[in-house]
């Protein structure tokens, strides 16, 4: 059923994008009451407004922690106009109704994020703005409810089209997003306390943070079409996408892995350059320029790179994009794309381009299982020369320890069982997620000689011990050089022997990288 708009009660903390929201209301004469701050700055806009504390005979105490605590507040949202004894009760109480709500919450997870001691982060957990929500959405047959300033423009076009009033619909949609803005704000207040205060548990350390999010983007399916999928959270926060069709679930699986393998090398550092397929990089290079580092990684597995998503760590050039013009691919992520670039890449309808902006990750990763969940910290552990510990006679030369980093930095983020064959600065072959360490080996030297690679002189990593030295052995047949691993083998000094047998280097880490 349409309902006419005639009064509202409107209490933000963020005034931003409220002005032609205000200007309407003000325009088809609908009552505001409002507190604070709010009320002034809708008043310097024109509007008539009636103070909160005039229409409770109350005033704000406590420093502000109780103002529209009352039950001439509530009662006027909550009290349903299809039944007669709450009509007679309003008005035996002179309770006004309230027909919208506009409230967003104070910044508590901003408050976490910055850092601020307790007691500020305390007074940022609101409890009058969550009751107006709740109950403004319990009674969404009679009241709309905004909970968001992401929300005002489309509110404005909303009732700009119909008049000032609502369907049942529409407020139902908009009771929805405020329950779901209530739950995300109570998860992350949880997580913050019970992470007994630390700054990343507002939001980490409660594994629902992972779907109460204030936004959901519906999928075009799952991984498969006969799956439905919805991604929960901000993706406008990481990413400006610059063309092509809209994300889906498996496109979202990749970029994630394609985001969290490029962490690894600096956006100061050399170019680099990753090509995933199904989370597994089958490319990955560094060079001086981002054109060369793409065709070094290309060369490494360019039938797996076709229909695969992309991502370097600096801006992609003319000349660039003219080279990644010939390949098909879902997804290209860059940090900036040049303006002779985009039409090129832009040619293809379908094509993903995401302009990738800095953001900062949640510290934790959640995952469904069973009847529950998991939940663990994520793998931000990264070993460089100053970890590595020579166990073999023969020590690795400069080179090769550039080239032990390098092939450690992507054995991390590529499926277990793997084994990564590198030199410095380009990834040659890997085998990924096998049951058997030494088939991981065989695929990777299998590969790195279909596609024309000397392993003679390369590294090798891998992402936990070996309990034999059947793995060494073989690498060493290959021409392979130089290895790393974790160690904690009850054998390892077998692999150790065979090393030195075959003259090869070993360094161990002492950190092992599943990926599950």
């Amino acid at each position: 059923m349409s309902q006419p708009i005639r009064s509202a009660l409107v209490s933000v903390y963020y005034k931003d994008r409220l002005e032609p929201l205000v200007a309407l209301l003000k325009e088809h004469g609908v009552t505001l009451y409002s507190t604070g701050g709010t009320q002034q700055f809708m008043e310097e806009q024109g509007a008539e407004v009636t103070a909160v504390e005039s229409l409770t005979g109350f005033p704000s105490i406590f420093g502000g922690r109780v103002k529209t605590l009352h039950p001439k507040v509530f009662g006027g949202i909550l009290h349903r106009r299809h039944e007669t004894g709450d009509l007679a009760e309003a008005e035996r109480h002179q309770i006004p109704p309230i027909d919208l709500v506009i409230v967003d919450l104070y910044p508590f997870e901003e408050t976490v994020a910055s850092g601020a001691p307790e007691v500020d982060i305390i007074e940022k957990i609101d409890i009058g703005g969550i009751s107006l929500l709740r109950a403004a959405a319990k009674n969404f047959r009679d009241v709309l409810v905004v909970s968001s300033r992401d929300q005002y423009e489309a509110v404005t076009e909303l009732l700009r089209t119909k008049g000032c009033a609502t369907d049942l619909e529409d407020r139902r949609q908009y009771a929805t997003a405020a329950f779901a803005t209530t739950s995300h704000y109570d998860t992350a207040i949880h997580g913050y306390m019970a992470g007994a205060g630390s700054r990343d548990a507002a939001v980490t350390n409660n594994p629902q943070s992972a779907t109460s999010g204030q936004q959901s983007t519906p999928l075009r399916y799952g991984e498969n079409p006969h799956q439905a999928g919805t991604f929960y959270g901000d993706l406008e926060a990481l990413f400006d996408q610059l063309h092509g069709k809209q994300l889906s679930y498996n496109n979202l699986v990749d970029v994630d892995a394609a985001v969290l393998l490029m962490q690894e090398f600096q956006a100061d550092g050399p170019a680099a350059c990753a090509i995933l397929k199904h989370t597994n990089a089958c490319g990955v290079a560094q060079a001086d320029t981002v054109h060369t580092a793409y065709l070094n990684a290309l060369a490494c597995d360019p039938v797996s790179a076709f229909g695969g998503v992309i991502i370097v760590n600096k801006p992609v050039d003319a000349a660039t994009a003219e080279e990644l013009n010939k390949l098909f691919f879902e997804v290209l992520i860059a940090p900036e794309f040049e303006a002779e670039a985009l039409p090129i890449l832009q040619s293809k309808k379908n094509r993903i381009l995401l302009r990738q902006k800095p953001v900062d990750f949640p510290a934790k990763q959640v995952k469904t299982l069973l009847n529950g969940v998991i939940e663990q910290d994520f793998d931000r552990a990264v070993e460089g020369a100053a970890d590595f510990r020579t166990v073999t006679e023969s020590v690795p030369t400069a080179d090769e320890v550039a080239a032990l980093e390098f092939a450690l930095k992507v054995c991390k983020h590529t499926k277990s069982n793997t084994i990564v064959l590198a030199r410095a600065g380009q990834l040659l072959a890997s085998g990924v997620g096998q049951t058997s360490r030494v088939d991981a080996l065989r695929q990777a030297i299998e590969k790195a000689h279909s596609f024309g690679f000397d392993l003679k002189g390369s590294v090798m990593a891998s992402d936990a011990f070996f309990p034999f030295p059947d793995c060494v052995e073989i690498a060493g047949a290959a021409g392979i050089r130089a290895v790393v691993q974790p160690g904690g083998s009850i054998k390892d000094q077998d692999s150790v022997d065979a090393c030195n047998r075959l003259g090869m280097a070993m360094v161990l880490t002492g950190v092992r990288h599943f990926k599950h």
